[in-house]
């Protein structure tokens, strides 16, 4: 291994260790603050509301910070303000006493995902071209993972002992501080990230075109319609709960199981993407397509098959759709590619999500057939993708 290699993967490891931290933080209270703005006197609607503002702000605003990520040259400069802002955000909810305090810091959170995800992953983007872009996105997935396991988990914990939100609350500084002092750390050992990339490496072998090109439109078009038809967990959760199939307890370790599937998934599609290239990704569509009938298929065991594919499928998305931008388009623009990305992704899974809310009510079959119809617009958008880069 080659001493840049050598950089790079320590580069990795540590803004994957700063993802952790954040995602042991604000996946913490994310996990809390439906319930704590309902103690405050917050209604269904106001909460309901608030997420779909906040989910908007975290992927609306994404192609934007993208753009000045590229035009500013300076990522650390908005990674550094996004996760500040983040991470800050949260342990001050143990001092709100009403729910519009509470609900200006849940979008200040959501602002701040906004403003550093596309310049983190340019960063990251670098180091991965290095030692292999599907590993290096593939172990950044992992441990992001175990934090957004392991924080929740924290969360019930303090809550069973104490049954305290502003404790809760209040523990996140910790986790907070310490994302910070990674951050830190990271910036002052590797300030220009660009220098861990030899050379603009490709998977495919041929040569970026750019974000103007439509070879990069057509893997939006590939993203978009294979992010709409992955079921939204909210919406599964709550057919468990109609359905009496699992009891209440058993749905948030669900979860919580769907996502360790995510981080050893990520892993196993970032190695195969380095060894096989951009064909790895049909695995997607196709994971997602087998997910819906079988979470859906009212049989416990067909269900537990079903939220393993599912989460196979956000590690999927997580690592090896970031982790093919950089063979999409030059190294002058990959920040604005991944804002784009990020944008279209987020606009994708509200759509998709919010057609089968609306279908789930008509017709549980319907459900299953608009994300059949969706992931196999995805596959033929793919293979018409591939076919042009033969």
């Amino acid at each position: 291994m080659s001493d840049r290699s050598r950089e790079a993967w320590r580069f990795i490891v540590l803004l994957g260790l700063v993802s952790l931290m954040a995602d042991v933080t604000y996946e913490s209270a994310r996990s809390l603050i439906g319930p704590y703005l309902a103690m405050l006197g917050a209604s269904a609607a106001l909460v309901g509301a608030l997420g779909g503002v906040g989910e908007l702000l975290s992927y609306g605003l994404r192609p934007l910070s993208g753009y000045l990520a590229d035009r500013l040259r300076r990522p650390w400069g908005l990674t550094f303000a996004g996760y500040a802002m983040s991470v800050l955000a949260v342990p001050l909810l143990a001092l709100t006493r009403a729910w519009p305090a509470a609900a200006l810091l849940v979008l200040l959170e959501r602002l701040g995902k906004a403003i550093r995800t596309p310049a983190r992953d340019t960063m990251l983007s670098h180091a991965a071209q290095e030692v292999g872009p599907g590993k290096g996105f593939g172990l950044h997935e992992a441990l992001d993972q175990i934090g957004a396991v392991g924080g929740p988990l924290l969360m019930a914990l303090i809550l069973q002992l104490s049954g305290r939100y502003d404790l809760a609350f209040g523990a996140l500084a910790l986790p907070a501080l310490i994302t910070l002092a990674f951050l830190i750390a990271a910036r002052a050992l590797y300030p220009v990230p660009q220098r861990l990339e030899a050379i603009a490496d490709n998977p495919e072998g041929a040569i970026p075109r750019g974000i103007a090109h439509p070879r990069f439109r057509r893997y939006l078009v590939f993203v978009a319609f294979s992010v709409a038809g992955l079921v939204h967990f909210q919406l599964l959760s709550f057919h468990l709960k109609r359905s009496g199939l699992l009891p209440d307890p058993a749905i948030p370790a669900l979860f919580a199981a769907a996502m360790l599937v995510d981080a050893a998934a990520g892993l196993a599609f970032g190695a195969l993407y380095d060894r096989l290239g951009l064909g790895v990704l049909i695995g997607i569509p196709l994971f997602s397509a087998l997910a819906a009938p079988l979470v859906f298929s009212g049989h416990a065991l067909l269900l537990l098959l079903g939220v393993a594919l599912w989460g196979a499928v956000i590690g999927g998305q997580e690592t090896i759709m970031r982790a093919a931008i950089p063979s999409l388009v030059t190294r002058e623009e990959r920040g604005t590619a991944y804002g784009i990305f990020n944008g279209v992704y987020g606009l994708a899974w509200f759509l998709g999500s919010a057609a089968m809310g609306g279908i789930y009510e008509l017709s549980l079959g319907g459900v299953i057939a608009f994300a059949l119809l969706m992931e196999g617009i995805a596959v033929a958008a793919f293979l018409r993708l591939r076919r042009e880069a033969a």
